[in-house]
């Protein structure tokens, strides 16, 4: 896992490598759909813990968060033996909720991107609140990759 970092600290883009497994690859030789949003997730996992805000520690500060959208734009297939990488990055930060934007690039060229919005939710299911101080710092500034 790899953060690129801007020069104001950790509010750059991060990067993670996937390495497609042979049954996420459909009869047209390319990974199938639903295992982009699997890598997402991943990625953004790899994306906080990076920052400093491990996905371990949100319980404990009573906080979690809910995808309520997510969007995905294809402009090549990913094979099996492609070794793309994803990019993650903050596209904007609301009082309640956070748009991660993501893209997924082979050989410097983007084959798939989108955006995903999170909202934030207390753990004693109660409902949405204000996105928490630790988590609008580790967000940092917005990276948009649109």
């Amino acid at each position: 896992m790899t953060q690129i970092a801007s020069p104001g600290g950790h509010d750059g883009v991060y990067a993670q490598p996937i390495r497609p497994r042979f049954f996420e690859i459909d009869s047209q030789g390319v990974m199938f759909n639903m295992w982009y949003l699997a890598y997402v997730d991943d990625a953004v996992t790899g994306f906080f813990e990076a920052r400093g805000l491990p996905y371990e520690r949100w319980p404990e500060l009573g906080f979690d968060v809910h995808v309520v959208h997510a969007e995905l734009d294809w402009k090549d297939g990913i094979t099996v033996d492609d070794r793309p990488e994803i990019l993650i990055g903050t596209a904007r930060i609301g009082g309640k909720s956070f748009a991660l934007d993501f893209a997924f690039r082979r050989d410097g060229t983007a084959t798939c991107t989108g955006q995903v919005v999170y909202v934030a939710v207390a753990r004693d299911g109660s409902g949405s609140i204000p996105l928490p101080a630790p988590l609008t710092e580790a967000l940092g500034e917005p990276a948009p990759l649109r």
